[in-house]
Parts: C-alpha cells; structure tokens; sequence
C-alpha cells in the first residue's frame, strides 16, 4: 500500500480512516529524509492494520497548526480522526514499528 499524500490542508480521508499513521515532514528536514523509506516500507507491511498519509508541513500549514506540529520529523496515530500517539524526531525501522504496534 502506498503512502497517500495530503495537499492543501485535506485531511479529509486522514479523519475518516479507522486508524491512520501521518508523517508530517518537510523538504529540508534531513531526519524526515531519513524515515521517509521506513515509514513506507512500515506501510506495506501494515497495509491491514492502518492507512499511512504524509503531509509537507510547509505546503499544509493549516494542518501542521490543527494537529499542534512544532517539531518534525513528527508522526502521529489517528484514530477515528483523534490522535492517540505521536513521536517527534528519527527513528529507526526497529523503534518505529515497535511504537507503532504498541499505538494501535
């Protein structure tokens, strides 16, 4: 399952998954660099547990300022379009899918 991509403050689909994980980054954000290929590879794995988004925090400022986003790399687990858990900064693959399966 590929990453959806949210564009213009759309969080329409990321509020009504069941469970949803967001990556909120930015283009010149190194770290965010850094975890973009593990969240995508999280989300073939976990394709039947959550839908995975991304969003560019610069291109979705709404967003970013709903969502209360001061740092990133900075992911977030929505449930039922509520977030329920969030982790700022790098993580590797090993401490991401941990987190994750202990979120949701």
């Amino acid at each position: 399952m590929a990453v959806k991509v949210i564009t213009n403050d759309d969080d329409s689909a990321l509020n009504a998954a069941k469970v949803a994980l967001l990556d909120v980054w930015a283009t010149w954000c190194g770290p965010c660099k850094m975890i973009a290929p593990v969240v995508d590879a999280l989300s073939e794995e976990f394709a039947d547990r959550a839908e995975f988004f991304k969003a560019d925090a610069e291109e979705n400022p709404g967003l970013a300022k709903k969502l209360r986003v001061m740092s990133i790399p900075n992911i977030v687990i929505m449930k039922e379009g509520k977030v329920t858990a969030r982790h700022v900064g790098f993580q590797d693959a090993e401490e991401l899918r941990a987190w994750f399966e202990a979120n949701v």
